[in-house]
C-alpha cells in the first residue's frame, strides 16, 4: 500500500483556521493566510489537521476550508493535503473521498483516538480508508499522547 508521490516534499504548513467574532470561518483571512505562506515559499498547504481546529468544526465548515485552499494552491501551482480523518473509519472514508472531490491533492489521516485502538485496529482502519481512495496518496498522521501505541 505504499505510494510514493515526487511532488510530497519542501515545505508545508499545518494552517490554523482563522474564525470571525460571529464564529464563521473567515474566508478572506483564510486565502490571504495561504497566499502568505505560498509567498514564503510553502508548496503544500495542510488545511484541517488538529492545528486548523478539525475537531471543532462542522463537515460542512472543514470541506469549505478545504475549497479555499484548494483554490488558492491550483492558482500558485502548490499543493494540498487536506485534514480527513476521525475516529469513525465510515465517516473518515466519506470525507476523504469529498476533499479528494474538491480538489484535494492527498489526505491527511489522523490515527483514531480517545477510544485508543490496537495497533490491529489502526491497520485495519487505515486499511480501508486507503482502499476506499485507492490511487489517492494519504499521509498517516499520530498524536502519540491521544494514543494508547505510537
Amino acid at each position: 500500500m505504499t505510494m510514493k508521490v515526487s511532488w510530497m516534499r519542501g515545505c508545508a504548513t499545518a494552517l490554523v483556521t482563522p474564525f470571525r467574532r460571529d464564529g464563521s470561518v473567515d474566508d478572506d483571512c483564510f486565502a490571504k493566510l495561504c497566499e502568505r505562506q505560498i509567498k514564503g515559499g510553502v508548496n503544500i498547504l495542510v488545511p484541517c489537521g488538529t492545528t486548523g481546529e478539525s475537531a471543532t468544526m462542522s463537515e460542512e465548515e472543514r470541506l469549505y476550508v478545504i475549497r479555499c485552499a484548494v483554490d488558492v494552491a491550483k492558482r500558485r501551482k502548490a499543493h494540498v493535503i487536506a485534514g480527513t480523518g476521525s475516529n469513525n473509519t465510515a465517516a473518515s472514508i466519506d470525507f476523504t473521498r469529498k476533499a479528494r472531490e474538491v480538489g484535494a491533492d492527498a489526505a491527511l489521516v489522523v490515527a483514531p483516538f480517545y477510544n485508543k485502538p490496537t495497533q490491529e485496529g489502526m491497520f485495519a482502519h487505515f486499511s480501508e480508508i486507503a482502499k476506499s481512495v485507492k490511487g489517492f496518496p494519504i499521509m498517516l498522521y499520530n498524536v502519540p499522547g491521544r494514543r494508547s501505541s505510537n
